[in-house]
């Protein structure tokens, strides 16, 4: 139709006035400070594995960002997330709540604790798990038993909750957490995509009681490849260095391990990448915020489309700036992807809901028709800092 194709031509032409002419990646990282400096410094002192100064400031760096009490710095956000989990104590064959609107790291790392992902629906305001139909979900499907939440079903344990933040946008974890408390599950925060966002005044990762942090290279910042443990809790993070450790006992030369663990350590040439980023943090927040706007603007009076904004009363770090079609309008989104990537304006949809990816199709799950219509409607568009540059 004529009017589908003008719609099309709109959105290109409203994200062509943003970026401007040439090739747009989605999200590419900006080095602009201490970059080369200290990475050099790894280099000439030879530290630039798991041993070095780098690993320590950098989770204390991270530590002064967000405002949790332990940061443990570990080699990606999957790892990070899988040891949040251990630390949860979920055990093999427990059932895990983890929305299927989500990257697939979250549900990979619950299976290599050998539990099983219980897939719960979102909500359109802000893309996180909805908890009013979580509550009325579990009220029907579970009971208490020994202070644990059991699946009246399959007879297992419900053993955590994994709220993850869409696109660095905060779920409500209020009412997540109030839920979490009412069926004695574990709160964990899949926070790989929000590092400089908050809940109100907290920052992500840092209201359950573990959560999880990404350094990808198209995250806000990067450490090439790289994640962390963030928690309020002096054992949980003591016993999160272990397992990341290959839970190596302290001896000035012995080798003496106490139990299976990880290899899950930051090398220290990362980390100094990490360091010299954070340094310009606020710098890659305010540019993300100025791109926000400047796409607020463009967008303006297109029919069909609205700019994702951040929740009211909390502050996102705007990862990935996003469009959500009207469902009238979701018939449009492969054109508009087709249109954009194109003429050179990377796009990408949003995750493939997890219940509907081959190795999860078997899973529990709830209802989801918020998961899938924004499956549907969803569409990332350019978001590198360095566009308002």
């Amino acid at each position: 139709m004529e009017s589908d194709v003008a719609v099309v031509r709109e959105i290109v032409s409203a994200i062509r006035s943003v970026v401007g002419g040439g090739r747009t990646v989605l999200h590419e990282p900006v080095f602009h400070g201490n970059e080369w400096r200290y990475i050099k410094e790894c280099l000439d002192t030879t530290f630039v594995s798991s041993v070095g100064a780098f690993v320590d400031r950098f989770e204390s760096d991270l530590t002064g960002q967000s405002g949790a009490k332990y940061a443990v710095a570990v080699v990606n956000g999957t790892a990070a997330l899988h040891i949040a989990l251990l630390l949860a104590d979920v055990k093999p064959g427990d059932e895990v709540l983890v929305p299927s609107l989500t990257f697939v790291a979250t549900a990979n790392a619950i299976s290599y604790c050998a539990a099983q992902p219980h897939f719960v629906d979102s909500e359109e305001r802000t893309f996180g798990i909805d908890p009013e139909r979580l509550r009325h979900y579990l009220l029907a499907t579970t009971c208490q038993r020994d202070e644990t939440c059991v699946n009246r079903s399959t007879g297992k344990v419900i053993r955590a909750i994994v709220v993850t933040h869409v696109f660095g946008h905060p779920a409500d974890l209020d009412a997540l957490a109030a839920v979490a408390s009412e069926f004695n599950t574990v709160l964990i925060e899949d926070a790989s995509e929000a590092l400089g966002s908050f809940f109100h005044d907290r920052h992500l990762g840092t209201v359950g009681l573990i959560g999880t942090l990404s350094f990808n290279g198209n995250k806000t910042i990067t450490t090439g490849g790289g994640g962390a443990v963030l928690t309020n809790n002096s054992e949980l993070a003591l016993k999160a260095k272990h397992l990341t450790r290959v839970a190596k006992l302290p001896h000035p030369w012995e080798y003496r391990h106490d139990k299976v663990a990880f290899n899950y350590r930051m090398p220290n040439i990362n980390a100094a990448l990490g360091c010299a980023q954070l340094e310009q943090l606020s710098f890659f927040l305010d540019s993300k915020r100025k791109l926000f706007e400047a796409y607020k603007e463009a967008f303006n009076g297109i029919e069909g489309v609205k700019l994702v904004v951040e929740p009211k009363g909390c502050r996102s770090n705007y990862w990935l700036q996003t469009i959500l079609l009207d469902k009238d309008y979701s018939h449009l989104r492969e054109p508009i992807l087709q249109a954009t990537n194109e003429v050179g304006i990377m796009t990408r949809p949003a995750w493939v809901p997890m219940h509907q990816l081959i190795p999860y199709k078997q899973c529990l799950a709830m209802e989801l028709p918020v998961a899938e219509s924004l499956g549907e409607r969803l569409i990332n568009i350019p978001s590198s800092p360095g566009i308002m540059e």
